[in-house]
């Protein structure tokens, strides 16, 4: 099996999310009343497996690859979005930009459903 490029990409990012959970985890730790970066650093903690197994499934042809990385990439684009306005919001006391962290909560949920019809629909046979 071999990963193209957008897999790897999401692979990528897939383990950025989980280096930032980590860290935001750690902070959180340490600054009192922090819990919007608690709640990011769940939110990337958790979301990091699920994209890393849905370009597993799409690689190794278990789901159909195209989408996969849709469903991938909106989880991606929903943690940007979501953890970055929390995180943005407890260190700089301002929004990312006006409604950021519920599009990227849509964008999130977008991202669960797309993943719901990876496990849905067949993937397609070799002729």
């Amino acid at each position: 099996m071999r990963l193209a490029g957008i897999d790897r990409a999401l692979a990528a990012l897939a383990g950025l999310a989980g280096l930032l959970g980590v860290a935001l985890s750690a902070a959180a730790a340490h600054i009192p009343g922090a819990d919007s970066l608690k709640t990011a650093a769940q939110f990337l903690l958790f979301h990091a497996p699920a994209i890393l197994a849905l370009v597993g499934f799409g690689a190794s042809g278990l789901a159909r690859a195209g989408l996969a990385r849709v469903a991938a990439g909106l989880l991606v684009a929903g943690l940007i979005l979501f953890c970055g306005d929390l995180s943005v919001r407890a260190w700089l006391q301002h929004a990312l930009f006006p409604m950021a962290a519920p599009a990227g909560g849509f964008a999130l949920m977008a991202g669960w459903l797309v993943g719901i019809l990876c496990a849905l629909v067949p993937a397609r046979r070799a002729a």
